[in-house]
């Protein structure tokens, strides 16, 4: 069996970005690291996407700076993931709309059960209150472990 450990280009991390749809966000405030599981959409060398006022809000409004992780998991021995870095951006009027309209077709069809709402993001009585937000991409790499044999 060979063992390969690598990096991923940036066509593959583009792939990775845009094949998966929940990634975990990491913010800091006052010697404090919060990192939280959110449903995402790549796109334009952006992530994309919306949360309730809550703790993680509160940080970022402060500090903007965050780190965003993806993984693609097969195997203990067959994985991939990426690790970005960028800055928080809220999203306001027309292209607010437009980012949450995108968001629910893509987590729409990723629902075991689509006549349900998975969360406050596809709830219509609750997606006027919803701050929805832009992760502007500074940097990022990529790693990978595969197995051949």
């Amino acid at each position: 069996m060979i063992t390969m450990l690598g990096e991923l280009t940036k066509r593959e991390i583009i792939d990775l970005l845009e094949s998966q749809f929940i990634g975990r966000l990491g913010c800091h405030l006052n010697g404090e690291t919060y990192i939280v599981p959110i449903n995402y959409v790549y796109q334009n060398n952006a992530i994309y996407a919306h949360s309730g006022e809550g703790k993680k809000i509160e940080m970022l409004r402060v500090n903007p700076r965050v780190c965003f992780q993806v993984d693609e998991i097969n195997t203990m021995f067959k994985w991939k993931s990426v690790i970005l870095w960028g800055t928080f951006e809220e999203l306001k009027d027309r292209e607010r709309k437009q980012v949450m309209q995108g968001l629910i077709l893509r987590i729409m069809p990723n629902t075991n059960d689509p006549s349900r709402n998975p969360s406050h993001a596809i709830d219509p009585t609750l997606r006027d209150d919803l701050i929805v937000f832009r992760i502007n991409i500074q940097e990022g790499t990529g790693r990978f472990e595969s197995h051949d044999g």
